[in-house]
């Protein structure tokens, strides 16, 4: 057995939760299944200390009887105890100093010079003491018959069958922990393997089943008695909010981890903003231990593990992740300075050293097989995340100085140096494209921020003469940066990958949708159009992912209404109730273990935006979905209308290449002669207002690829027939030794008409 499963086995036999460790707060105290639910942790200061908590037995269990029981056992402790309480600031002084003994410990941070470190330093001014270091832990009692009472009424002492469980648990190693690498898998995965799952961390076990519903099949929420993906996540996530509030979980790691991973709720009962209350609390927390400090800052300390290391720069770093982007969601100041940390930037090592020591069969049933390639685009998302911090810092906040022209340089250059992922590398599995696109939604998300605050204003230092240009290009970066983000989303849906979209996803549209909002109000009518357009296809996707995000009907919601109010007419294309008649979504989560561990079809790399193997919401949507244009281009090819514009333009140029054909049979009559130079006029009217004009100008601002393509293909045949006849055929025929034939050049072009009618 390796060195890791060794102390992991050893660790777990203590009845304490020993170091750091979010995945062994449970006590097992019997052989009983409810019992091995028992919540034990180790209080840190005052809200824990001494005293046995007393049963208070119940007939109905209620949440109030719960209050009254803790009540009780807290006005049963002896808060008199000074010498226990100074006992504590002892125990801090000794373990500081490397001498405490204690088999259970947990961290405890100092603080910066202001705190307890200064009195410290100055006991030992020749050698320098760490801020991070480890002091005995306290067990607390089980929980009381009311509270027990209470969670099992509530379902939190019931596990979902064995096979949802696998599932849940898969999904959440496959989607959620490559972007959330919070918790330690081996051990979890050390509890499923021996079929121990109900004895790891219930609390924390919940919150990864509610972050992991929404990747699960259908068949899933099924089997367990649900009737659709929301309803089994917010019964997941009730659980876990009833077993953070009830338990008193007082495992620190435990509960950073839980808050982040019930970060991702979002409920219509609930305000939409409890992702940043989650994110908050689970700042806090790294911040009381001192996870936002190098813990090697003043020398290299022994007492924390390099697998502790890289845990606490994962948790740290995810609530680092969250706080940036959902401040650019809600609009909503940062919590964490950067300045205030030193931690080391993560690499993908972090993410990986509590997996080296998975068994193959177990690794192969739970782990995606590119892991090593998502952790490096976890990486890289931090990164991104470190740079919107300073765009938010530079343009967003509302006391700081206007920057220079050189500052915004400075960033911009920073961003720019970003490496990113290549979305069409060969051999990537869907998942892995999935994410390598996630990444590039977040790099046009943050140029977007960086950009479009100076579309309307200029940097200090600026050349007055300048700024208008400034402007401009400022405009235009951003409205690029949104046009890229509409290419993103169109590839994702033409390649059935929306069903791996998380949480964050539709955040990252809502970025682009507010540009094109912008650029809607421009006084040119065709770029209103064409803007228009942009967003009628991003509303298409956002209805898509609303089928699984709550957070996606509130933006759909807030950009309905908005785009009424700058455009009074306008409508959207597929209403709400219409939704459950198309879930392209939900049927897609049929193949999702398929699709995940397949390497993308060959031809993906090679058509990005086209893939005829899927069956996605853009391609199958109908002309008349894409709005205004869909429905000009629309009439244009539609076989059965009476009154075809495309086919009566087509007719009448196949009629004057007749008529001009056989009247070149008479050369030298003067009135034919006329009726040529006439019919040539005429030929010319319309082929300028003839389809082929616009099939020209139009696909490229078509979003609907089966209309785009069709038409591209349309344009690029009528195209190089016309090339062909004019290089190769007309010379032919206007030769000396034609004989005349070249007057009669028409009929060859009416020929090429009357196939294209045909």
């Amino acid at each position: 057995m390796n060195r890791t499963k060794r102390a992991y086995l050893q660790a777990n036999r203590r009845c304490d939760t020993g170091s750091m460790r979010g995945s062994d707060a449970i006590n097992h105290p019997s052989s009983d299944h409810e019992s091995n639910l028992s919540v034990s942790s180790a209080p840190v200061g005052d809200s824990g200390e001494g005293g046995v908590c007393n049963e208070v037995d119940v007939d109905t269990p209620s949440l109030e009887q719960s209050q009254e029981a803790r009540a009780t056992t807290v006005r049963n402790e002896d808060e008199g105890d000074i010498a226990n309480e100074e006992q504590n600031g002892v125990e801090i002084v000794t373990a500081a100093f490397g001498q405490s003994r204690g088999n259970g410990q947990v961290p405890f941070y100092s603080g910066s010079q202001t705190g307890p470190a200064y009195t410290l330093d100055i006991c030992s001014p020749e050698k320098p003491l760490s801020t991070h270091f480890l002091i005995p832990s306290r067990a607390r009692p089980p929980l009381s018959t009311a509270d027990r009472s209470y969670l099992e009424a509530k379902g939190v002492l019931t596990l979902p069958k064995t096979k949802s469980c696998e599932s849940l648990l898969r999904a959440y190693l496959h989607h959620v922990h490559p972007i959330m690498p919070v918790i330690e898998v081996d051990h979890i995965l050390e509890y499923q393997h021996h079929g121990r799952l109900h004895e790891y961390n219930i609390l924390l076990l919940w919150s990864i089943f509610s972050a992991a519903v929404n990747f699960v099949s259908p068949e899933v929420y099924q089997q367990e008695g649900y009737k659709s993906r929301k309803e089994m996540k917010a019964s997941m996530y009730s659980r876990a909010k009833c077993m953070y509030t009830i338990s008193e979980e007082t495992d620190k790691i435990v509960l950073i981890q839980s808050s982040l991973l019930m970060g991702f709720w979002i409920s219509q009962r609930d305000e939409y903003l409890q992702p940043w209350y989650w994110t908050g609390t689970a700042i806090n927390l790294c911040q009381m231990l001192g996870l936002h400090r190098n813990p090697d800052s003043s020398k290299f300390n022994c007492v924390v593990t390099d697998r502790q290391r890289c845990l606490w720069r994962r948790l740290w770093w995810s609530s680092f992740y969250r706080d940036c982007w959902l401040g650019m969601s809600f609009g909503r100041p940062l919590r964490i300075n950067l300045v205030d940390c030193d931690v080391p930037t993560p690499i993908a090592a972090d993410l990986l050293i509590d997996v080296l020591g998975i068994p193959e069969s177990t690794s192969a049933g739970f782990l995606p097989n590119d892991l090593p390639r998502l952790a490096s685009y976890w990486v890289t998302l931090v990164e991104l995340s470190k740079q919107l911090g300073a765009v938010i810092a530079m343009n967003y906040q509302p006391q700081r100085p206007k920057p220079t022209v050189q500052q915004f340089e400075s960033v911009e250059s920073e961003i720019l140096k970003c490496t990113l992922p290549g979305q069409y590398d060969s051999g990537l599995t869907n998942l892995a494209r999935f994410h390598s696109f996630h990444v590039h939604l977040h790099y046009q998300a943050l140029l977007i921020c960086l950009y479009r605050p100076y579309g309307s204003k200029s940097p200090a230092g600026l050349d007055a003469a300048e700024q208008e240009d400034w402007q401009r290009k400022m405009r235009l970066k951003a409205s690029n940066a949104a046009s890229e983000t509409n290419d993103i989303f169109n590839a994702l849906a033409e390649d059935g990958l929306l069903i791996f979209a998380g949480p964050m996803t539709p955040s990252l549209l809502a970025a682009a949708m507010q540009t094109h909002m912008h650029c809607y109000k421009s006084a040119d009518s065709l770029t209103k159009r064409l803007t228009l357009h942009k967003l009628e296809m991003c509303m298409l996707i956002m209805e898509e992912l609303q089928k699984i995000y709550t957070v996606a009907s509130l933006y759909r919601g807030i950009f309905l209404k908005a785009l009424q109010q700058i455009c009074p007419t306008y409508q959207p294309m597929i209403s709400a109730a219409d939704q459950t008649a198309n879930p392209t979504l939900e049927s897609n989560y049929n193949n999702m273990n398929h699709v995940t561990s397949e390497a993308a079809p060959s031809q993906t790399a090679a058509r990005p935006f086209h893939n005829t193997n899927n069956s996605t919401l853009l391609v199958n949507a109908s002309e008349h979905e894409t709005g205004f244009l869909g429905d000009f281009m629309g009439s244009l090819f539609d076989e059965t209308s009476i009154f075809s514009f495309g086919d009566l333009w087509n007719v009448m140029l196949f009629v004057i290449d007749i008529a001009a054909g056989i009247l070149t049979f008479f050369p030298k009559n003067d009135h034919a002669l006329r009726a040529i130079a006439a019919l040539n006029f005429i030929f010319n009217f319309f082929r300028s207002t003839s389809f082929l004009s616009v099939s020209v100008l139009l696909p490229p601002e078509i979003a609907t690829p089966k209309l785009r393509i069709h038409t591209m293909a349309y344009t690029v045949t009528r195209a190089q027939t016309t090339t062909v006849i004019t290089t190769f055929t007309v010379p032919q025929l206007t030769d000396a030794s034609a004989v005349g034939l070249g007057a009669k050049t028409y009929l060859v072009f009416a020929g090429c008409m009357a196939c294209v009618i045909a």
